[in-house]
């Protein structure tokens, strides 16, 4: 008889983590400087979040967002929300105001959990000032810092649950695996962020499979760099870790210095990460300084890998294994990996073979299936998809037709069954693992009074894969001044979002339906770009 799945055992991602500590009790769960918790300690304190927030009158539903950096605080957080049934909508810690606000107006969240702070940014201040009519501004939780488990907000919080532990853990044990657990947010063509709902028990299935590859298990030591706001930081993250029995230590902001001292210190044997972060480690000019004989397996995905960066890792970073993968939120993030036996250099050929239990089907521009080897749209059927973004059923019906999940992206299947991506559909391009949406930028870039056209596109990039270059038309009898433009830029998005080129033109290729032709203006950029090298 098989062993019962993951989403069989626990049902829910809480009573897994409370599975976790009747297991593993006294064993260390969390490490984040001076911030410890074993199995046990995360386990009571999710129980006690749990409690204050049914003591507050947070109903199975409701709607609270968490906007903080990945820490020890963040997971008992988000358990002891999905322990009252809430819906967890984790924001982007790079977020602007503006566009925070947005999501969380979207959500309609009822509270929010964030830190005093983070990078010198007061979010709620912030929050305030640009709508301080928000609902969650009504029930603002502080959560303590990175590094930190403790402070008088936090046991303020804590201490709303006080003599309600009883009807927390009845709350707890009545959720179910068809249950919403989170409303991630995901930048989509149109340009706005779409919120895609999640499952608990479609999150705990996906992520015990993925770890046929991954292996991680009890005792192992998990360094986690990728942000616990999207599903590569926080489902393959740290609640893998509670599954498999292993130590998560959070990384709030990478710095490849301070990773490399963890990983000696501490004896790290798994990273998941963007090939930013190893090509990070490789190149450090310290790196043969630092004793990395621990590193088992790493996770690469959220961008293209370069060729040559799997061998590397194996033979300047001591890695076992590294797997590859691919995914997005819409199927919980997860549509093919790596295989144990697959060799550390196909990771950078495909993303390996379709999870267990996923149906991948390439189709061609008039719906139907292509021969072996042909490109196509790459569509997925399985348990995993998303029960359809939140508030938006044109969307959803648009994304899921006839039972399929139409992913945008493009590739082939090849003899031995390993899926290749070759192209996206979509315009989103990827900058260091986060997703970037050029039509959301186009739409604020074209706020300013001089630009009458914009068009973002992403070019390579050798540190961070892709970065954008914004091509600008300015209004008749007007001029654009680029510095302009990225100051503009700076002050109303994130960072990563920001072009890292503007170009203006006299005007944007089209055809003849008047759409813009991008793949000229990433010709005629790479051609610019190998003439002044």
């Amino acid at each position: 008889m098989s062993p019962q799945r993951a989403d069989q055992r626990y049902g829910t991602i809480p009573r897994m983590a409370l599975a976790a500590a009747a297991r593993w009790g006294g064993v260390p769960a969390v490490v984040d400087g001076e911030a410890r918790y074993t199995f046990t300690e995360l386990a009571e304190e999710t129980r006690r979040v749990t409690a204050a927030l049914v003591a507050t009158g947070v109903q199975p539903g409701d709607r609270i967002a968490l906007w903080a950096p990945n820490s020890a605080a963040w997971i008992p957080a988000a358990l002891g929300i999905l322990g009252a049934g809430a819906w967890l909508v984790p924001l982007n810690t790079r977020f602007k105001a503006t566009e925070a606000a947005y999501v969380l107006q979207k959500a309609d969240a009822r509270s929010l959990f964030v830190v005093d702070e983070f990078m010198g940014t007061d979010h709620v201040g912030e929050l305030r000032a640009v709508d301080p009519g928000l609902r969650v501004l009504t029930d603002v939780v502080r959560i303590p810092s990175p590094g930190t488990r403790t402070g008088a907000a936090w046991q303020a919080f804590l201490a709303r649950g006080d003599g309600h532990l009883a009807a927390g853990d009845e709350r707890i044990a009545a959720g179910t695996a068809d249950d919403i657990c989170d409303i991630i947010f995901t930048s989509g063509t149109t340009g706005k962020p779409k919120g895609v709902l999640l499952r608990h028990g479609a999150s705990l299935r996906c992520y015990d499979s993925i770890n046929i590859a991954y292996r991680l298990h009890q005792g192992d030591r998990h360094l986690v760099t990728t942000p616990f706001f999207h599903c590569f930081g926080y489902k393959a993250g740290w609640m893998l870790s509670l599954l498999a029995g292993a130590c998560t230590f959070p990384v709030a902001v990478f710095d490849a210095d301070v990773a490399l001292g963890i990983i000696q210190s501490e004896g790290i044997t798994h990273i998941p990460g963007a090939p930013t972060v190893f090509t990070s480690l490789l190149h450090h000019p310290r790196r043969g300084d630092y004793d990395l004989s621990s590193l088992h397996t790493a996770m690469v995905g959220a961008a293209s890998i370069p060729i040559t960066l799997p061998g590397e890792m194996v033979r300047d970073l001591g890695f076992r294994t590294v797997m590859a993968g691919y995914g997005l939120t819409e199927n919980h993030a997860i549509v093919a990996f790596s295989r144990p036996d697959d060799a550390a250099d196909e990771a950078a050929r495909s993303v390996g073979h379709p999870a267990p239990d996923m149906e991948v089907r390439i189709l061609g521009d008039d719906g139907t299936e292509v021969p072996q080897g042909q490109p196509g749209e790459i569509v997925v059927r399985s348990y995993a998809q998303m029960s359809g973004y939140y508030l938006d059923p044109e969307a959803t019906a648009a994304t899921i037709r006839d039972g399929w999940l139409h992913t945008g992206d493009v590739g082939i299947i090849d003899d031995a069954g390993r899926l290749h991506i070759t192209d996206r559909k979509k315009d989103i391009f990827i900058v260091g693992g986060f997703n970037v949406s050029p039509a959301e930028i186009e739409s604020e870039l074209c706020r300013l009074d001089d630009v009458a056209q914009v068009a973002v596109v992403g070019v390579p990039d050798e540190r961070m894969g892709e970065v954008g270059c914004a091509f600008v038309v300015a209004k008749p009898g007007h001029t654009v001044d680029p510095a302009e433009v990225l100051a503009h830029a700076r002050e109303t998005m994130a960072n990563y979002k920001v072009p890292r080129a503007v170009e203006v033109v006299d005007a944007l290729p089209t055809n003849a339906t008047g759409k813009v032709l991008k793949h000229e203006l990433r010709a005629a950029y790479t051609a610019r770009r190998r003439v002044s090298e």
